[in-house]
């Protein structure tokens, strides 16, 4: 297909859950040093999920909003690319759990597959996306990619390092935020 210019991102939302420890308080209750999280890292608070939430509710909530805020047909969906390090179960992807969005509007051929890899797996879901786009394979439909994680860590050092979110990226063509792929590298 012609006029695949500047593939990239073109919408973008994020969803946290609204269970939250402020990270001054876990500097405090840590015993570290004031501004160890908030200042050494950069962080406000952690969003955490109750036992009522995981990564494919957050998922479902992230990918929802995103279609309805920028008022996307699922039909208009063609890849659906999922970022994790959390693994809900083991012989069945997220994006099979997700595929119920597309389904119920009668989409039931969207490419796509999980990326399993702690820090890397949205990075590499997202070249995936991008990748597809690029690619002969490309059908001119949208790609979707979603990053979510829920990382909860015991007492230590990795502690304020997890926290929980998800975050969907509509991706196409004309994006204002695009990529180079021949400058990429993993």
């Amino acid at each position: 297909m012609e006029g695949r210019k500047d593939v990239g991102i073109l919408a973008m939302d994020i969803y946290f859950p609204p269970t939250s420890v402020q990270q001054e308080e876990l500097e405090a209750y840590d015993g570290a040093s004031k501004g160890k999280y908030t200042i050494g890292l950069g962080q406000d608070c952690m969003a955490f999920c109750t036992e009522l939430e995981d990564v494919i509710s957050m998922s479902l909530t992230v990918i929802t909003s995103l279609l309805e805020k920028y008022q996307i047909d699922p039909k208009q969906i063609g890849r659906l690319e999922v970022g994790s390090e959390t693994v809900i179960d083991k012989s069945k992807s997220i994006k099979t759990w997700l595929m119920q969005i597309f389904e119920e509007c009668g989409n039931t051929d969207v490419e796509g597959v999980d990326s399993t890899n702690a820090c890397y797996g949205g990075t590499a879901a997202l070249f995936n996306c991008v990748n597809w786009v690029e690619s002969s394979s490309w059908d001119g439909r949208y790609g979707v990619v979603v990053c979510t994680d829920s990382a909860v860590y015991a007492e230590g050092p990795a502690r304020p390092t997890g926290g929980a979110g998800a975050i969907a990226m509509l991706i196409g063509p004309n994006a204002p935020i695009s990529f180079e792929s021949k400058y990429r590298g993993t």
